[in-house]
This record gives structure tokens, C-alpha cells and sequence, in this order.
């Protein structure tokens, strides 16, 4: 099965990037990614400035995780010497790189290609720090700052995005006027997880990235916004855990994605396991490459205003295989899931609403939508 794609003039032997991030601190630690399968790394943030990073920066709830992790703590020409052990691997590398001004990206990224990165990530999209998420979304600045580095370079630029930003289609397309080669995204979320109700104080001192499974659904939206914003090629970012994850993104029109979350939570062995179990679901459903699917559910995403009204309502599928669960009949709303007198789950149409809310609820697929016979 071809899992092959091609993304900002670089042809990758599968989809699958390595994010920007702890992970990807150092050139030892990007060619262990490259060994667990990943076509291609993303640099941690690379600064003309640095400092360290604060202890503790990374704290889990959930599927989630936040961050206080700034940039990466090597100073530029150490980063000749980390960009060179991937290259001299045969890896393929993007530089993420982060500065204030349109000359001094400039020249960063005149050395990160100097070193030998195959493209640039313009990291402008982090929600925490100095209030770098301004620089995202401020449409002139980022135009200056895009266009500063694609002047500069010959290598492609892709932009990183964010989530939060008024409007991500402007966004995006003030990027591809300033002739950015490609975008990715999402960048983390900005949030407070949680807060120790004994000490009254929270998990983490300051505002932070929230990454992993729970920020997918944002992810998708971003990736589906983005391509029918611009005709440019794209990495999705954000809560890939396992295959599924993968296909949702690549179906709504992501030539690659990016992870890095997972990693962290899971360990390198999900990386051949995400993309064996893609082979195996494309093989099995009889297609030839993962771009047969590529961009599949996109184009079935409608406008509000175009949407039909049916009057659907719910009715039952097959009996429930539970005699305690309940769980469609608690959540009802509307009251119109009931039992009958033999204890078998029953829908009473007169009062079904068709929310929907069931399907998705039930573990067992005990329901389906339907409209009513007359």
C-alpha cells in the first residue's frame, strides 16, 4: 500500500511528521523519530535568543496535556551541528524557527538553510510566552514576517497557525499572498488545565498550550477552513492518536500530519502501529494510495444554509444487549426513550426530536435515524 505524499515540493515515503517540540530538541532525538518510521522531523523552536526553559513545564489531564515550554535551549550555531547529524542520515528536516521582526527572520532563516534544512516553519502561532499569539493574528505583521523569509530563502515556507485568531481563512490567505509554500496547523490551545483545590493554586504557573486527543475536533475545523480558504498544501496538527485520527485529516484535505502529543503520552511504538493499521484499512476498503482519500469528507461539508430540513426522527435497531445501562434514556431530553413492559428500549416518535444525541451516545449502535412513515 502507497502511503507516499508529496508536500511543499518534498516527496515524503509517508505522511506522518514529527511536530515541533520537546521531542525534536536535539539531532539524536529527531533521528530516533525518523528510526520509528516518521517521513519527516520538525526542528523545536529555533531563537537568536534563548533562555531556559521552567521547571516543571508539562502537566497531563485526561487525553490532554498543557505546556509552558518555550523554545529550544541551543543557541543557533548549535543547531548547525543538530540539523547536520539528521541531514547526514539521508533524514529530511524543517527548521521551526520564531523571531519579532521581518530582518531578523530573515535571518534566521538564511541559516537554518545554510545548515542544510530541507524548509522552514515559521512558528509565529504560540499561545503562550510574550504574547506571540498577536503575531498570528495580525494579518500585516504576519504578510512582513512571511514574505521577509520567502524573500530570503530558496527552500519552501510554510506557515504555522493558530486556532486563536478571529478569522483563519484571512489568515491563511494573507499567508499565501505573502507566498508562503505551505501551512500547518493547529499550534497548541491556549489554556489553564486545571487547578489544585487544596492549595488553591494552578497546576501550572501561567497560561499554556493544550495539546492531544481532546483538541482534534479544533484541529479538523482548522484544516477544513484552511483548505477551502487557499490552494495551498497543508499539515494537520492536533490530537492524532491512533489511524482514524490520521484519515480524518487527510479526508478534509491534509496532504500530511504532524504529532507529537501522543509521543509523549504513549511512547515511538504508535508510530509503526498508526501506519500499518492505515495500510491495512485502505487495503481493505480497496483503495490504491492514501490519496484516493484525500480530501474525500471536505467536499461534503456543506454551508449552514444549505442544509436540507428533514423531519428525521430515531427508532431502534436492535435491542439493547444491556438491562442496566440506560444511558440513551437518561440523556433523552425530550423524554422519548423509554422501556416497554418487557424491559426492551423503545422510541416514542411523537416525541423524538431527532437530535441525534442517542446514536452517538450508545455504545452498542442500538439506534439509527429514519424519516416516519406516513
Amino acid at each position: 500500500m502507497d502511503l507516499s505524499t508529496d508536500f511543499i515540493g518534498m516527496h515524503l515515503k509517508n505522511p506522518l511528521i514529527l511536530s515541533s517540540g520537546p521531542l525534536s530538541g536535539s539531532g539524536e532525538m529527531m533521528l530516533q523519530a525518523l528510526d520509528a518510521g516518521f517521513a519527516a522531523v520538525v526542528t523545536e523552536t529555533i531563537l537568536n535568543d534563548i533562555r531556559p526553559n521552567v521547571r516543571p513545564r508539562l502537566v497531563k489531564s485526561g487525553d490532554g496535556l498543557q505546556n509552558i515550554w518555550l523554545y529550544t535551549e541551543l543557541t543557533l550555531e548549535d543547531w548547525k551541528r543538530e540539523i547536520a547529524m539528521v541531514k547526514e542520515a539521508d533524514g529530511t528536516l524543517i527548521a521551526n524557527i520564531l523571531a519579532y521582526s521581518p530582518s531578523e527572520m530573515a535571518f534566521l532563516a538564511r541559516k537554518v538553510e545554510d545548515f542544510g534544512a530541507d524548509a522552514i516553519e515559521l512558528g509565529i502561532s504560540s499561545p503562550h510566552g510574550e504574547g506571540i499569539e498577536v503575531i498570528a493574528a495580525n494579518y500585516d505583521e504576519m504578510y512582513e514576517l512571511v514574505q521577509s523569509v520567502v524573500d530570503s530563502v530558496s527552500i519552501p515556507v510554510i506557515v504555522k497557525l493558530s486556532s486563536n485568531v478571529t478569522n483563519l481563512s484571512l489568515v491563511a490567505q494573507s499567508a499565501q499572498k505573502a507566498g508562503a509554500q505551505g501551512l500547518s496547523a493547529i499550534n497548541t490551545v491556549r489554556s489553564i488545565l486545571g487547578v489544585n483545590l487544596e492549595n488553591q493554586e494552578p497546576l501550572l504557573p501561567t497560561y499554556g498550550g493544550y495539546s492531544g486527543d481532546p483538541i482534534r475536533p479544533i484541529g479538523l475545523a482548522a484544516v477544513a477552513t484552511i483548505k477551502q480558504s487557499v490552494d495551498l498544501p497543508v499539515s494537520g496538527i492536533g490530537g492524532i492518536v491512533d489511524y482514524t485520527h490520521l484519515l480524518e485529516y487527510i479526508m478534509l484535505g491534509a496532504e500530511t500530519c504532524q504529532l507529537h502529543t501522543a509521543l509523549l503520552l504513549h511512547g515511538y511504538h504508535i508510530v509503526p502501529k498508526i501506519l500499518d493499521s492505515t495500510r491495512r484499512w485502505l487495503e481493505d476498503n480497496s483503495f490504491k494510495s492514501i490519496g484516493d482519500v484525500r480530501g474525500a469528507a471536505l467536499h461534503k461539508l456543506k454551508a449552514f444554509d444549505e442544509l436540507i430540513y428533514e423531519p428525521r426522527i430515531v427508532r431502534v435497531k436492535h435491542d439493547c444487549p444491556y438491562e442496566d445501562c440506560e444511558q440513551c434514556i437518561s440523556t433523552c431530553f425530550y423524554n422519548a426513550i423509554t422501556k416497554d413492559n418487557e424491559g426492551n428500549i423503545m422510541v416514542l416518535s411523537e416525541k423524538c426530536n431527532g437530535c441525534g444525541l442517542c446514536i452517538s451516545i450508545c455504545p452498542e449502535d442500538c439506534f439509527e435515524m429514519v424519516l416516519p412513515v406516513e
